[in-house]
């Protein structure tokens, strides 16, 4: 009977941090750590040549599971409450990856070490007109194999950023009006559905850090990085935390190049505008904050629906593709 890790393994688009959580957890349950071992990032990290990242989203959706608990902010224990922690490296701890995970564990971990960069730049330039990738390109561009280049623009293809025509030439964009309405449409429909199930699993202080962001902001002067990490502390770290996989997946998919947008959005900032995205966020935050849920869910809807027509105007006002987007395997195309 496959396990959980071996099934994962064999559905790709699954992200790296929950084959790593998967694999964890049959360790766990069977008994194969020993009581009271110590796990944190850098440890596991290093176990399944990884990043921290997915080391830590594996580890967080462990102990939110009550599977690990918390040792005195020095990562997790495994094990009975009594136990005294036990410090190994994880293969030493009893820790076994097949040969098909391993295999597969290695082509990850190279896709996933140059797939943010590439998922961000093909999204930031939809705006700008149509594209062919070039996979030799990727390839070459980041010292990867055709392989991996080709895992990376297919799962841009599964997640909708990318399409490949009959002649398997890989292409991008447009992102016209019509599509960026339709975008918006499925975020105000959804994201305040996911809001109201991620609401038990937000702690007051990770509420109270977010909402002390977004009330700096509106003093500063804002990079466009700085304005993307303000949609994600509302939209991806509060609002993907619902508990529907499928729902988080679509959502996703449509904030993708909403996001990315900003960074070409530099020179078109209206300042006026980011302090009412910054005064809307701060309310849906106390919202949160004060329990209110449904006022919250309420706010993020008029939110949503109120952002369309700026991001519209912004769209149109879009020149040449910016320097920092120019990739030697992103080709513009009429």
């Amino acid at each position: 009977m496959a396990t959980r890790a071996e099934t994962r393994k064999r559905n790709r688009s699954s992200p790296l941090y929950e084959v790593i959580y998967d694999i964890l957890r049959e360790h766990i349950i069977d008994g194969s750590f020993p009581a009271g071992l110590v796990l944190g990032e850098s440890l596991v990290a290093r176990a399944f040549s990884a990043s921290r990242v997915p080391a830590g989203a594996a580890l967080k959706r462990l102990h939110r599971e009550g599977l690990i608990r918390d040792f005195e902010g020095r990562g997790y224990l495994t094990g009975r409450s009594d136990a005294e922690p036990v410090r190994r490296e994880l293969g030493d701890a009893g820790l076994r990856l097949p040969e098909a995970i391993t295999g597969e564990l290695k082509l990850r971990n190279r896709r996933e070490h140059i797939y943010p960069d590439v998922e961000h730049t093909v999204a930031a330039s939809l705006s700008y007109g149509r594209f062919l990738l070039n996979e030799s390109a990727l390839a070459e561009h980041y010292d990867v194999s055709r392989t991996v280049a080709h895992e990376v623009l297919t799962q841009l293809e599964r997640i909708g950023l990318v399409t490949q025509d009959t002649n398997q030439r890989w292409y991008a964009g447009p992102l016209t009006a019509d599509l960026l309405g339709e975008h918006y449409e499925m975020r105000w429909l959804l994201e305040p559905m996911a809001l109201g199930q991620a609401i038990d699993e937000l702690e007051p202080d990770e509420i109270r850090a977010i909402r002390d962001r977004a009330a700096k902001a509106r003093s500063d002067d804002l990079p466009p990085e700085r304005l993307e990490q303000l949609e994600r502390d509302l939209h991806v770290d509060i609002v993907l935390r619902c508990r529907n996989g499928q729902l988080r997946e679509t959502i996703r998919r449509n904030q993708l190049p909403i996001f990315a947008t900003h960074s070409g959005f530099e020179r078109l900032q209206n300042r006026r505008e980011i302090d009412l995205m910054i005064s809307e966020h701060l309310s849906i935050l106390d919202s949160l904050a004060a329990g209110r849920g449904d006022q919250a869910m309420h706010a993020l809807e008029a939110h949503l629906r109120r952002s369309l027509g700026p991001n519209i105007e912004l769209l149109r006002r879009l020149g040449p593709l910016p320097e920092n987007l120019h990739r030697p395997y992103l080709v513009m195309v009429s």
